[in-house]
């Protein structure tokens, strides 16, 4: 019979550790495999988020979310939960402030970054780490970029978001006209924050995009009949980021006409966000 040998606590320690560390990569293995056949198939995250949702929201931060902000109200309590989490920890993440005089509140500060939350609460990524600073105009501002007025305009380089808070707002006093400046803007960086990640909400986002535009690019009658149709305004038309952007924007304000009117690009855009909430 062969005896094992006495081993010190500290290494029986170290082996348990290393056992643990060793199932837990096999496990994360499986788990990504999984994942990813399961997102293949169904275009879809397998999971949105593995911890629970802990972070709290300030009492005067969801007192602004409950009250102004009517995407909430239609949530599953589970789904609040999740927002809730979110939206605490994006406000903590990000430098948002103003110019010009303008003195940031809790109204601006809930209602831009809800925006941000509200289009990526199908995400399992929803951090947005190419947006970093977001500056509030009291108006249209002037923009060095391109040396020219703005009411909104995202710059990837700087990781930087800029609103007009006139617009930001008119975009919400019309819920139905398709123009919000803040889904907009927030589109844009999801756009190009989904053309730098590799997670698996960014390459749903980026695979849908590239099959809505090749689907556009090979059935001519539908894109005429999208540009005739009005329903979108001209400026979609002016390049791919304007598109996509202006599509989101329908997508959210006018869901059920966006549906009725062109259900197989309504279908990408709800895959694109994993929309999956009431009303779309």
């Amino acid at each position: 019979m062969i005896e094992l040998p006495d081993l010190p606590n500290e290494t029986l320690i170290m082996l348990a550790i290393l056992l643990i560390a060793l199932v837990f990569l096999v496990f994360y293995a499986i788990v990504n495999m999984i994942d990813m056949v399961y997102v293949m198939y169904a275009k879809r995250p397998l999971y949105r988020f593995l911890m629970p949702p802990f972070s709290k929201l300030s009492k005067p931060h969801l007192k602004v979310l409950e009250t102004q902000f009517p995407f909430y109200s239609k949530l599953s309590q589970k789904n609040k939960r999740v927002f809730q989490h979110r939206l605490a920890k994006f406000i903590k993440r990000k430098n948002i402030v103003g110019r010009d005089g303008l003195v940031v509140n809790d109204d601006m500060i809930v209602l831009i970054s809800a925006t941000s939350i509200m289009l990526t609460l199908g995400f399992r990524d929803y951090a947005l780490r190419g947006v970093k600073h977001i500056i509030v105009y009291p108006s249209i501002f002037y923009s060095n970029t391109n040396e020219s007025h703005h009411k909104g305009e995202y710059n990837p380089k700087l990781e930087t978001l800029v609103f007009s808070w006139e617009h930001f707002l008119e975009g919400y006093d019309v819920t139905n006209d398709n123009l919000n400046l803040g889904i907009h803007e927030f589109a844009h960086a999801i756009h190009l924050n989904s053309l730098k990640n590799k997670d698996v909400s960014a390459t749903i986002f980026v695979d849908g995009f590239s099959k809505l535009t090749a689907m556009l690019s090979d059935n001519k009658s539908l894109k005429n009949r999208l540009i005739s149709s009005e329903y979108f305004r001209d400026y979609a038309f002016t390049n791919q980021f304007e598109f996509i952007a202006v599509l989101i924007e329908n997508f959210i304000e006018t869901p059920q006409e966006f549906k009725s009117q062109f259900p197989s690009i309504y279908v990408s855009i709800k895959q694109m966000l994993n929309f999956n909430f009431k009303g779309y």
